[in-house]
């Protein structure tokens, strides 16, 4: 049985991953210092909490699980954080993905899934973008994550060390079973603070900026339903241990959404038409990130099936009223 350590597993996206690889009987451990993530959401394989900071820690689970490849997940996400706090995102997301990459090569472990970003490309030339587009980011977030993308592609051009980097677009949506969801103590993203305003948690909702280059002036996203994003992985995972090829895919549907067409969307699927106020832009913020996923699908033969922002608002929706954790 193919053993795979997934590192942040226990958080949103991770969480939705370590779901899909339990379901195709994959023995997985989990390493989380639950600083975002939940045990609760661990729903296959063992859980062991700690940082990917710990080098004896990293030293001592590749002893024990003695796995055949790593997931990466554990990283800090927030844009406009990065740009208040860059030290905390490169110490973290750079360094001490150094520091898991150092253990693998310690233990002969040559197998590496990255869960990258979309923030990697910046403010586009070009949309859809595709892989081997320029690699420009505009906030620390961006940065941390490229960083680790030219580490990972130096190293396999040295070695026998070989990785998939995921380029994520917009992860949202929840467990279609209501099993598990996003969960973090401060909602950021668009989808889950809207429907905690139609909840009643918060007043209102904040639209940062409308004088963008779009169509109606808000940010234009490509939203992904994270069960999707997860079947991404597992394919990129029988990818790697059946070839060992390193390669780079976007995650997304390729499809357009602004802030406002979002927002609507959050309204007609709660039926709250909760209020709503323009404020200025935030910091470090694209204004367009549209992924073209034309390689994902042909080379990982990847099917997304659930391409509809009502239902990814709907499962997100169903997880916020009936959360347990």
């Amino acid at each position: 049985m193919v053993k795979v350590l997934v590192t942040g597993g226990a958080g949103y996206i991770g969480s939705h991953v370590v779901k899909a690889l339990g379901e195709k009987g994959y023995n997985i451990l989990v390493l989380d210092d639950l600083s975002s993530g939940h045990k609760e959401a661990v729903l296959y394989g063992n859980l062991v909490v700690g940082s990917t900071a710990d080098s004896e820690l990293l030293d001592r689970v590749f002893s024990d699980f003695k796995p055949d490849a790593v997931m990466h997940f554990a990283a800090y996400i927030e844009v406009e954080e990065s740009v208040r706090d860059p030290l905390k995102y490169y110490e973290n997301n750079t360094c001490n993905t150094l520091k898991v990459i150092k253990s693998m090569i310690k233990h002969n472990v040559n197998k590496f899934i990255f869960s990258s970003t979309a923030a990697v490309y910046g403010d586009p030339k070009r949309v859809p973008i595709r892989e081997e587009d320029p690699l420009n980011p505009i906030n620390p977030y961006g940065r941390s994550k490229m960083f680790v993308e030219h580490i990972i592609k130096d190293l396999s051009e040295s070695s026998d060390f070989s990785y998939i980097s995921l380029r994520y677009f917009n992860a949202a949506g929840a467990d279609p079973e209501g099993r598990i969801g996003q969960s973090y103590r401060k909602a950021t993203h668009l989808i889950t603070r809207a429907l905690k305003v139609a909840k009643g948690e918060f007043e209102k909702l904040y639209i940062f900026g409308t004088d963008y280059p779009t169509p109606d002036g808000t940010c234009i996203r490509d939203y992904i339903h994270v069960d999707d994003l997860a079947s991404a992985h597992v394919l990129a995972l029988e990818y790697l241990l059946s070839s060992g090829k390193s390669a780079v895919f976007n995650c997304g549907y390729g499809k357009r959404y602004s802030v406002k067409e979002v927002i609507e969307a959050v309204k007609r699927v709660t039926n709250v038409d909760f209020p709503v106020e323009e404020t200025a832009r935030r910091p470090g913020d694209p204004a367009v990130l549209i992924a073209d996923p034309t390689k994902l699908k042909a080379e990982l033969s990847w099917v997304p099936l659930y391409d509809d922002l009502d239902f990814i608002v709907r499962t997100a929706w169903n997880w916020e009223l009936n959360r347990r954790f």
